[in-house]
């Protein structure tokens, strides 16, 4: 897997973590570099813990599946790629609360948004990829993301998070495809 397919990848599973973060900005009435790094911190911890957890679960049913890895690979980030994207357009926002900032909270939305980091890590046993440099990449562009989140959410408002979730889910789509390109499926 190439550098720019990692990252964009990276950047897609951001996209989740990115959205909550600019909603936590939203509240913040002064912009704080304390919550900015915790939440950071939080949701990048899980972003790369998440495929790591993934990677080891497939890595044990990836020897019975290498004649059909690159469809299981497209499948999944397909299906994360359509939940994010009908989360984005869905009128019926859940919206969870807030203005809670504590750790517990914390804790469960880094769960939460990294969820889809899971799978990816599944995938990520299919494709043999440096599992180490994967994890790497996609905890700190969570948490360079989610800084930057924090910040946006508390100058621009609420329009960017639907847009970001769009964007993210767009994007493994277009990842999926691309595997299958890469092993030769469009001829």
């Amino acid at each position: 897997m190439s550098y720019y397919t990692l990252w964009a990848i990276a950047f897609g599973l951001s996209m989740d973590a990115f959205a909550v973060a600019v909603a936590k900005g939203l509240c913040l009435i002064e912009f704080s570099w304390k919550f900015a790094l915790r939440i950071a911190l939080c949701f990048g911890l899980f972003q790369a813990l998440m495929p790591l957890l993934g990677y080891y679960i497939g890595s044990h049913f990836s020897q019975f599946t290498r004649e059909i890895d690159h469809w299981i690979a497209f499948a999944l980030l397909g299906l994360i790629g359509i939940n994010m994207i009908r989360e984005a357009l869905s009128e019926d926002n859940d919206e969870e609360d807030l203005t809670d900032f504590t750790l517990k909270h914390l804790l469960t939305l880094g769960i939460a948004t990294s969820i889809d980091a899971l799978a990816m890590g599944i995938s990520f046993a299919f494709l043999q990829v440096n599992i180490g440099e994967s994890v790497a990449i996609i905890g700190a562009t969570t948490a360079i993301l989610c800084i930057i989140g924090v910040k946006a959410g508390h100058w621009l408002g609420r329009k960017i998070r639907q847009q970001a979730e769009l964007l993210g889910g767009l994007m493994l789509i277009a990842i999926g495809v691309h595997v299958l390109y890469e092993h030769h499926v469009f001829g």
